[in-house]
């Protein structure tokens, strides 16, 4: 699946005999890497599973307008980006009068997860990423975990390579600080 490209895949997009198959090809094609971009947000495995597969959803109704201004994972990420951040503001509005934060109750699900394999360093490093503000965590996870370039995730953010470098430089200070003092 990974050595079929886009325009190949638009190709059988633009066949109403292949549009099924073709979006076969796109879900095994990005799924798992949508699925850990949406996980390092939400940490639960079982939230992420539900938020990929609402995105995936979406953008198979939305399939006939995609544009090709960007690529397909590009779109994607967008879509799944979108429906994470819809899906964290849901959960933060119900926290609203708990005495924790949704992030504090992410950070404990970090302890608690039976699939975390990381080491303490690595539990550190998740834990201050959720200290983050949200923007400054998804540009640093984009830039970091998924290797993205600046002007993909200014795509899919809708926000300057200039903001973004800032962004990053800003959450690489922070969770430093707060690595050093845990």
């Amino acid at each position: 699946m990974g050595n079929i490209n886009d325009n190949e895949i638009l190709s059988l997009l633009a066949d109403p005999g292949s549009k099924n198959a073709a979006f076969n090809i796109i879900v095994k094609k990005y799924s798992k890497q949508l699925y850990y971009h949406v996980r390092r947000m939400v940490i639960d495995h079982q939230d992420a599973d539900d938020i990929i597969q609402d995105s995936l959803i979406k953008a198979y109704v939305k399939i006939d307008n995609f544009r090709s201004e960007s690529s397909i994972y590009t779109w994607l990420y967008k879509i799944s980006t979108n429906t994470t951040l819809n899906f964290l503001a849901k959960k933060k509005r119900s926290f609203t009068f708990s005495a924790l934060s949704y992030e504090d109750t992410l950070a404990d699900k970090i302890e608690s997860d039976e699939f975390f394999d990381g080491d303490s360093l690595q539990k550190s490093l998740q834990k201050a990423v959720l200290k983050l503000p949200e923007k400054q965590r998804l540009v640093f996870n984009m830039k970091y975990y998924d290797e993205m370039k600046y002007e993909d995730i200014s795509e899919v953010l809708g926000t300057s390579v200039g903001a973004l470098k800032a962004s990053y430089h800003h959450a690489v200070t922070k969770i430093e600080k707060y690595i050093n003092e845990s």
